[in-house]
């Protein structure tokens, strides 16, 4: 198992999303509504959806709320959201893979690649960054649930792949097959998670050390990120400390 990365810039900064939290509980409760009707409207048998409602309380998403999502799935209620992922490249080239939830195709792809095109980046076809990035599961815990020793420890005796710490928390990483059980172990020492999702690891980074250019990524990201039908953005940049303290 590898060590411990001293960057987070995997996914975008954490809390970007925080700013709207009704946008987010519309995410949320798309991404439970859909895991409801791939499987069973139980969480306990249904590993999309365990993983879709953990996320969810773990933004603090009300009871109430997810159980409406359920129910809507399990009535057969909603629209019928179409899963779709884009692919392009961003600012100084970094690789970006952007996950949707859609019910209208045509509407996601011009918003997505007007995104792109307007913040230094272009849309590319399927296939054209994935390949640089390992489709693994993804646990997040918070800085708060203990020091990096002592979350390594814990996912080494769990069964995990590698462990990623930094002050802003620590993201655990496992085959997708081990996820759920992997989690379920962590979970027993370390309480329950802030997410487990399925992600996009790159296999390289791709260092921004341009404080121009990174401010004209994150733009980008953040536009994706505002579309309702995003759900998430993954990417191999990587912005150096000296960076990140000067975007502020």
């Amino acid at each position: 198992m590898a060590g411990h990365s001293k960057f987070k810039n995997i996914m975008h900064r954490k809390g970007a999303q925080d700013k709207k939290r009704s946008a987010l509980f519309s995410k949320l409760s798309r991404e439970i509504t859909v895991a409801a009707k791939m499987g069973l409207p139980d969480p306990d048998a249904n590993a999309r959806l365990r993983a879709a409602v953990n996320a969810a309380k773990a933004q603090s998403m009300p009871k109430d709320n997810i159980q409406r999502a359920i129910d809507k799935a399990a009535g057969g209620d909603g629209d019928n959201y179409e899963e779709i992922r884009y692919e392009g490249y961003g600012p100084g080239g970094v690789s970006l893979i952007v996950e949707a939830l859609t019910d209208n195709r045509n509407r996601t792809a011009t918003n997505v690649r007007t995104a792109f095109s307007k913040n230094g980046g272009n849309l590319g076809t399927s296939g054209s960054v994935s390949h640089g990035f390992d489709r693994l599961g993804l646990i997040s815990y918070p800085a708060a649930a203990g020091d990096a020793d002592t979350i390594f420890e814990a996912a080494l005796d769990a069964g995990a792949d590698d462990v990623e710490s930094s002050e802003d928390g620590h993201d655990i990483w496992t085959s997708i097959d081990s996820l759920h059980e992997v989690a379920k172990a962590l979970e027993a020492k370390l309480g329950e998670a802030e997410g487990v999702k399925l992600a996009w690891r790159p296999t390289l980074k791709s260092e921004v050390g341009d404080e121009a250019t990174a401010q004209t990524l994150f733009k980008l990201i953040d536009t994706l990120d505002d579309d309702d039908d995003v759900q998430a953005v993954w990417g191999n940049y990587e912005i150096p400390d000296a960076v990140m303290e000067k975007l502020g």
